[in-house]
């Protein structure tokens, strides 16, 4: 069985908490592993319920899926530990002994910092100096931790096991791929790089071991914070189109732009995309709410669909028609890429 990463392919919000919580349930992963900090938040809505988790892997609704934290991560005690009782995830989730940990200090430096604040437009999570506190060999883990005792692991080690045992893994990558360190818009991005590599790296698995990326886009593009955003909409354009959504950790208005190929080629190559996930498209298309057959869509928008498609020459494999796990198109058999 493989081992595939799920990233996101523009600036973060692509609901990638929704295909990861879709695939845990379609697919039944063994092990799902979380990357990326609190900075981050995923939504998950399944069986009448909705969940917004900054730590826990969105895989989480699959009660059988083993989950992990990776060791390039960082957390904060207080939220995992909320998240844990509200995700009923004791004695499943794991954490590896190397995981960061995020403590108040870190939290009131970064909101102390007028760039952060002001120009960046930072989430004020304490994320920023946690890593540069990590980078300078100062920074607790998992390990120092005697709370955390009995959850830790070696998740690399957890994750190759399993790999050999012919077992599926999904790494859960976290933001978007233009909020990368490295590769995304400098100097408003995040901490750390943001690419499917990375990710691989967090958790500790050589890029030989990875068979499938799947690379997230909405419908359209939303960005928080500072930074450019090409075609962007004004707020009054984006409220006519119904386009207007919150941020899950920061609840501020995203900013909101069309759908952009050439972000999407680019995204599609720095994280050798090999599937795309494509979220929000009854947003974009109302009349195809939880739609589950891609023959029912429209044909309008099975045209759209194609288009982008046949421009990014990468397969459009699933499809989310609404929040809920089930509003989903999944054409990997039919394309015959289900491993």
């Amino acid at each position: 069985m493989p081992l595939a990463i799920v990233v996101g392919g523009f600036f973060g919000d692509e609901g990638k908490g929704k295909i990861a919580s879709y695939l845990a349930v379609a697919d039944n992963p063994a092990i799902a592993v979380r990357c990326g900090s609190i900075n981050a938040g995923h939504t998950v809505t399944y069986m009448g319920r909705t969940w917004r988790v900054r730590i826990i892997p969105s895989f989480f609704v699959n009660t059988r899926t083993k989950l992990m934290i990776a060791a390039g991560a960082l957390i904060r005690l207080d939220i995992l530990f909320k998240e844990l009782s509200e995700t009923d995830t004791r004695g499943r989730l794991f954490i590896d002994f190397n995981t960061g940990v995020i403590e108040e200090k870190h939290v009131e430096a970064e909101r102390s910092d007028a760039f952060l604040v002001g120009e960046v437009g930072s989430t004020l999570q304490g994320v920023g100096f946690a890593m540069a506190d990590r980078v300078l060999r100062r920074l607790r883990l998992a390990k120092d931790f005697e709370i955390l005792k009995d959850v830790l692991i070696d998740v690399s080690l957890e994750v190759n096991k399993a790999l050999d045992r012919n077992e599926l893994v999904y790494i859960e990558g976290v933001q978007g791929t233009f909020l990368s360190l490295y590769h995304g818009t400098y100097p408003y991005v995040t901490s750390r790089d943001t690419t499917a590599s990375a990710f691989a790296s967090e958790v500790g698995v050589g890029p030989r071991r990875i068979d499938d990326v799947i690379v997230v886009f909405k419908s359209y593009v939303t960005r928080v914070g500072g930074g450019p955003l090409d075609n962007e909409l004004s707020y009054e354009e984006a409220k006519k189109l119904g386009l207007i959504e919150v941020a899950t950790v920061t609840g501020r208005i995203r900013r909101v732009a069309p759908f952009n190929i050439n972000l999407a080629k680019r995204a599609i190559m720095l994280n050798s995309a090999t599937q795309i996930a494509l979220t929000k498209l009854d947003t974009l298309y109302p009349d195809v709410k939880c739609i589950k057959e891609w023959s029912k869509l429209p044909q309008h928008v099975r045209t759209w669909l194609e288009n982008v498609e046949s421009s990014l020459r990468t397969p459009i494999t699933i499809i989310s028609t609404g929040e809920d796990v089930v509003c989903t198109i999944d054409r990997r058999t039919e394309l015959g890429l289900k491993r």
